[in-house]
């Protein structure tokens, strides 16, 4: 599944561009802090609208802004993972991935909650709180409810950041895995060249 971008959006006193296509595997938007990496993958998945351009992800119209066309957020079928985790923190584990699930159309869906949580070795935490949980618990967590929502594709911006060297290993080697078993396109916010290098089979970079 390919990703076409060509989006530009005025913020401020910023102009955000990117143009690119990439064929699948994981494809890594890297630059400095400021450079719109984030913002390019907000109007990817629908969060920001582009003042003109068109997004295509697997040969499907998501933005157009020629053709009027502005695919709704719920539609897009992109999973999310942010690089707080973004957990909610009165929901246990159990029903945080839930939540995923329940975003999902019965018809998309093509994972169980039993195969998230053996896929990412999160079943001992189900009746956890997420405040109990560590950095890389939490981010696993936060990429099981994202798989649960039916994604097509995955949105990752900078989820190892926050973590600590242990944990960055841990959650680098789930992605990899995302990427190599599940075969999930990804498109993959981060400023560190070799995370980058470990991960992407294709690096976009943008300008400060």
């Amino acid at each position: 599944m390919s990703f076409e971008i060509q989006v530009e959006r005025q913020l401020g006193e910023r102009t955000i561009r990117a143009e690119f296509t990439a064929p699948g595997g994981l494809t890594a938007l890297f630059g400095p802090s400021g450079a719109g990496k984030t913002s390019v993958l907000n109007m990817v998945a629908g969060l920001l609208k582009p003042d003109r351009g068109r997004v295509l992800v697997g040969g499907e119209v998501l933005f157009d802004s020629e053709a009027g066309i502005d695919v709704a957020v719920q539609h897009r079928r992109a999973g999310y993972v942010f690089q707080d985790g973004r957990l909610f923190p009165h929901r246990r584990v159990r029903d945080n991935l839930l939540y995923g699930w329940a975003l999902a159309s019965p018809e998309a869906r093509w994972m169980t909650l039993d195969h998230a949580t053996d896929f990412l070795g999160i079943g001992h935490l189900l009746d956890r709180w997420p405040r109990t949980l560590s950095g890389g618990e939490a981010q696993r967590v936060s990429i099981g409810r994202a798989l649960l929502c039916a994604p097509r594709f995955l949105l990752m911006d900078e989820p190892l950041s926050s973590l600590d060297a242990p944990r960055r290993e841990e959650i680098m080697s789930v992605i990899e895995r995302l990427r190599d078993k599940l075969e999930l396109p990804i498109l993959y916010v981060s400023h560190d060249r070799a995370e980058v290098e470990r991960l992407a089979s294709q690096v976009i970079e943008l300008g400060g």
